[in-house]
This record gives C-alpha cells, structure tokens and sequence, in this order.
C-alpha cells in the first residue's frame, strides 16, 4: 500500500478541483463531495500506516531538472514520521469536514468552503510526503496560502481580513529563513534530498558553524508556522476564520507543520548544540509566555488559541532537549484533544452566538454531550492521570530533566500549572453557574459525533506510549531514523509532580470560578491584568516598531524617488528636449531654407577670412 500514498493528497487536491468545477452548484454535494474523499484518505492512510509497521521505508525519487551533475528529485517517502502524520492530519480533517456540514449550512459560500478546505488537507498531505527540502517548501508556501484563504474565509469582515493578511505576511516572515537554509544546505551538499544531505552532515561535509547557521534558519521557518516567540501574534487572530478551520489550523494542519519540520530535520538539529538550545529556549519561553496571556483571555477561541501556542512551545521544547519522540507524542495527543476542544467551543458558539466566555455560563445542563466532551479535553490537556495529555507531558518533563535541561523543566512546570487554571476557569465559566443566555440548545448529531470520536482518543490515544503498558510509538518512530537518540528511563516522582501541579491549578480555578457556581469578576485595573489581557503588547510594539517604521522607509523611498530621482530624471529630460527642439527646429525640410543657411554659412566664412588676413599655408 505505501506504493501508492501519492493517492492519499490526490483525493483532498481532486475534491478541491470538482468544487470549483461545481461552483455554487455543487453547494448540496460539497460536504459530500469534501468527506467522501477526504475520508477515503484517512482509510488509505490507515493501511500505509499499517504496512509501515510491518515494513521498511519506502521512497520514490523522480527527476525533475538536471543542470550539469545535479539532478532535483521530486517524489514520494513513507516512512515511521510522516505515516504517522498522514493518519492524523486525514483523521482530523474528515472530522472538521463532517462537522462544517452542519456548521456551515447556513453559508452562502459553503462550496468555497469546502474547497479551500481540500487545498489545504492537500497540501498539508503532499509537505509531510516530500522527500526533499525544495518540495517541501513548495508545499510549505501553499500551506500558507491555504490558511490565507481560510482565514479570510468571512472577507467582508474587516477583522478577518487584517487576520488573513497578518497570517501571511508573518509565516512569511519565517519563511525567509527556511529558504536561506534551504539555499546553504544545497551550497554545502549540492542536494536537496534529505538522504544526500544526512549523509553529508553526517560525512563532515559541512562544518559546525554552517550547520549551526542552517538549523536555526530552518528553525525560523518553523517559529512562522508554529506559532513561537516573536513571530506567534498571527496565530491568537486567526481565531477570526470559522471555527472549524480553527480546529485544522490548530490541531493537525499548519501549526504542527513546524514541528514536523523540525523533526524531519532532526539529523541537522542534533549535529548542533547550539542549534538545539536555541529550539528548547525558544519552546520554553513560548510554553511559559502564552500560557500566562491564556488566564486573562475572555475570548472562548482565544484562550484555546493562545493555549496552542503554549502546546507547540511545549513540543519544540522537547525537540530542543533531545526527547525526539515526547515531542511527537505530544504533537498526535494534542492534535486529538485540541480539536476536540475547538469543535465543542464551535458548538457553544453555535448555541449562544457569543464568544466572550463572561456572557455564558450554565450550558452544562442545555449541553450535555458538549459539556462533557469538553471536559474530557480539557482534563486531557492539563495532564490528568490516565488521559492521553497525562503521558505525552510527563515525557516531556522527563526528557527536560534527564537531559540536563532543569531550568526548562521548572518552566514547563509552570507552564503546566497555568493551563490547568486557565482551562478550568474557561470550564467552570462557560458550563457552570448561573444560566445566562437563553435558547441555547445541543448541536446537531453531525457536530456531536465528530467530537465524540476525538473525545475517545483524547482518552485512550497515550496509551500507545508508556511506562506501564509499552513504548511502542517510541520503538515505531525510532526504528529506522538516520540519527541515535541515548534514551533514559521516566523518574516515577516526575508523574507524581506533574500530577500535584495539574490537581493544583485545577483547584485553583475552581476555588475562584467554580465553588458553588461562584466567579469573580477580574481587577480590570490591576498593572498584571492590562499587561497579560493586552498580550504584553507585543502587537503594539510591532506596530510602532515594524509597522510604522516600514510605513516611514517607504514616505522616504516614496520622496527620495519623487523629488530626487524623478527631479534629476525631470532636468535630464529637459535638457535633452531642449536640446533635442532647437536642432528640429533647424531641421524644417525647406529647400530655400536650406540655400539661405548654406549661403550665410559661405558669407560668414569669407568675412572671417578677410578679417583674419586669410590663411596661410
């Protein structure tokens, strides 16, 4: 089967192509259309996923261009990384097109909708097959566009389309410094396939330094993507695309498309030091950073925004120590669990037509597979015994603190007790309490199911990787790498911290916001407030610093080129013209004109000769 995973992208890339082919007259069938391709894909990747473990890797190159004794491939590789990745971006994206039936049913646009949708999948699909660096960046820029589209999917909004366009114009940002790497790697190995270029780092073809340099460019690429500190701003605003391209963005699609790139690069990461402190740092600071805007936000798709944020800083933390596998687990637990987060806050939304969380309220007895559903993925993501976030976390800590990394691990520790508080308290504020919008009601069984499905997992998906039961993703994942990772054991008490830290914020949450329905109003004019409910004015900052700034190069570049280039090209044409008009005007096609000028010529010669006393030879 995995001879054929190019068919797994082909079907989301032909559900695109027929939608617009169809146009508005394919809105009934779109989401038809939209699952039955999409969901074909899912199944294709359930048996490359299956073949993989039973297999070997599988790879096929085609050349693309040859320019003397370079040829560039373009193809197709499956193995343990990107199996997994197939089945989890497909998974997900069925699920969101299931519950857009329903969502979106409303929609005029609801086929663009579900084309854009399959674009997207498509090229998320195609990036995590790509062989070599150049395909995946040409995928890596259609991703891009894909969110662009999505985002600014309500156009007519003027937020969404500042969103979109904010979306854009940062991951390009970060895309700048995937592709200067991508230009240093070819230089130092002259491939761009990713078996060429291991094997010349790991040959000593290419020096420390340079190495140092292309891993953190690459990381750059990733830090646009994924949402990391400083180029994160465009992530929490993209919350104003519809809510179900909230969930593929956040949980499985573009966001998790940085940390795949950082970990089908690992062979370039592990060859430096520096390169890897500087992913763990950077993750770290991310985690810590986001998660404590995440407890002020009253924006339901705000705080989960920002708790994304926090997630991916978790994952590349956990790169950036050397625990390989902990970040890959944690990118396939939090794909469930956030998703399912996303879909249960779109179906409040969908009842109440609000999003600020101190609007709602009560909704557990209005919405009772919504509100449990949510519950389970919000006790999977602090990190509650026995649930899928549980496992993946605690790994994570423990490659911190076995690896060395003991300022990151007392970090991430914070970090997680800030997301036990602020999960909760948007828990107890949106399901608990006092009963505040009227009307509400459950969503429909084709937004419930969807949810249910990622509720399961959300459970049961940490089991494939533990102390108690097996590690068998880490056995799958490592099992034909072209890198060695030195793996140490999971210290017990690190489970028991963990736990203490998610119980902790939980009940602090609960004691502030949820007691006997209780909540308190926040001090809106506490110094801390201000800071973290205006993201530390990082926005602000940039639109001073950046925005403006640019704005003020340009008015120069603008007068430099209107009044001195244009002012020196202006004089350089009248010269010219001037020029140019006194030699036409000599030039009148008269004969007699002519004669006249070529008589006074004679005349004027002989006086000259005359007064001269003529000339001597």
């Amino acid at each position: 089967m995995m001879q054929y995973a190019w068919i797994i992208p082909a079907l989301p890339l032909l559900s695109f192509v027929l939608l617009v082919i169809l146009g508005t007259k394919g809105k009934k069938l779109s989401g038809i259309i939209g699952i039955c391709l999409t969901g074909i894909s899912f199944i294709l990747s359930l048996f490359v996923l299956f073949d993989r473990m039973q297999g070997e890797n599988v790879q096929h190159l085609y050349t693309w261009l040859s320019f003397g004794k370079v040829d560039v491939h373009v193809g197709y590789v499956v193995n343990a990384l990107n199996a997994l990745m197939l089945v989890i971006v497909t998974f997900v994206s069925t699920l969101v097109h299931i519950y857009s039936t329903a969502y979106m049913e409303d929609d005029n646009r609801i086929t663009v909708f579900f084309s854009y949708l399959g674009l997207f999948t498509f090229a998320m699909l195609a990036l995590v097959l790509s062989p070599s660096i150049l395909q995946l960046y040409v995928f890596w820029e259609l991703v891009g566009l894909g969110s662009f589209l999505l985002v600014g999917f309500y156009f007519y909004k003027e937020e969404a389309k500042a969103a979109a366009k904010k979306a854009f114009i940062m991951t390009r940002i970060g895309d700048v410094g995937l592709f200067i790497g991508m230009v240093l790697l070819f230089w130092k190995t002259k491939s761009f396939d990713f078996d060429v270029i291991f094997q010349s780092i790991s040959n000593g073809d290419v020096s420390s330094g340079y190495i140092t340099l292309i891993a953190i460019l690459i990381f750059v690429g990733a830090m646009g993507k994924s949402g990391q500190f400083p180029l994160h701003t465009w992530l929490p605003d993209a919350m104003e695309g519809p809510t179900p391209v909230s969930a593929l963005i956040h949980a499985a699609t573009m966001v998790a498309a940085g940390v795949y790139l950082v970990a089908t690069t690992y062979p370039i990461f592990l060859a430096s030091g520096t390169a890897m402190n500087v992913v763990a740092t950077i993750g770290g600071f991310t985690a810590i950073f986001a998660a404590s805007i995440g407890i002020v936000q009253r924006d339901i798709k705000r705080v989960l925004a920002y708790s994304t944020v926090s997630q991916l800083g978790y994952m590349m933390l956990a790169l950036g120590v050397g625990g390989y596998t902990a970040g890959l687990f944690h990118l396939m637990t939090h794909a469930f669990f956030k998703a399912l987060l996303f879909l249960a806050a779109g179906s409040v939304i969908h009842a109440v037509h609000t999003q600020d969380i101190f609007k709602m309220g009560g909704l557990r007895h209005k919405m009772k597979w919504t509100s449990t559903l949510f519950l389970i993925g919000t006790l999977a993501i602090t990190g509650v015994p026995l649930l899928s976030g549980f496992f993946s976390k605690d790994e994570i800590l423990a490659a911190a603190w076995e690896n060395g990394h003991y300022v990151l691990f007392f970090i991430a520790l914070i970090a997680a007790f800030f997301t036990s508080f602020y999960m909760f308290r948007l828990y107890f504020l949106v399901f608990t309490g006092e009963e505040k919008t009227k009307g509400a009601h459950e969503s429909k069984m084709t937004m419930v199911v969807p949810m249910t499905l990622l509720g399961i997992l959300a459970v049961l998906a940490g089991y494939v990787n533990t102390p108690f039961f097996g590690t068998y993703l880490n056995d799958f994942l490592l099992e034909q790498v072209p890198f060695k990772i030195v793996e140490h054991g999971e210290p017990s008490w690190i489970l028991i911290v963990a736990t203490l830290v998610s119980l902790a914020g939980i009940s602090l949450a609960y004691n502030i916001f949820g007691r006997k329905g209780r909540e308190l109003s926040q001090n809106e004019d506490g110094v801390w407030f201000t800071i973290l409910y205006n993201k530390y004015f990082i926005d602000e900052v940039y639109n001073v610093t950046f925005v403006r700034g640019m704005v003020l190069i340009g008015q120069f570049a603008y007068a430099v080129e209107r009044y001195i280039v244009e002012g020196i090209a202006s004089t350089v044409k009248g010269f010219v013209s001037g020029i140019g008009s006194i030699g036409s005007k000599l030039q009148s096609g008269q004969v007699q004109t002519y004669g006249f000028i070529t008589l006074l010529g004679i005349v004027l010669l002989l006086i000259g000769i005359v007064v001269t006393g003529g000339y001597n030879l």
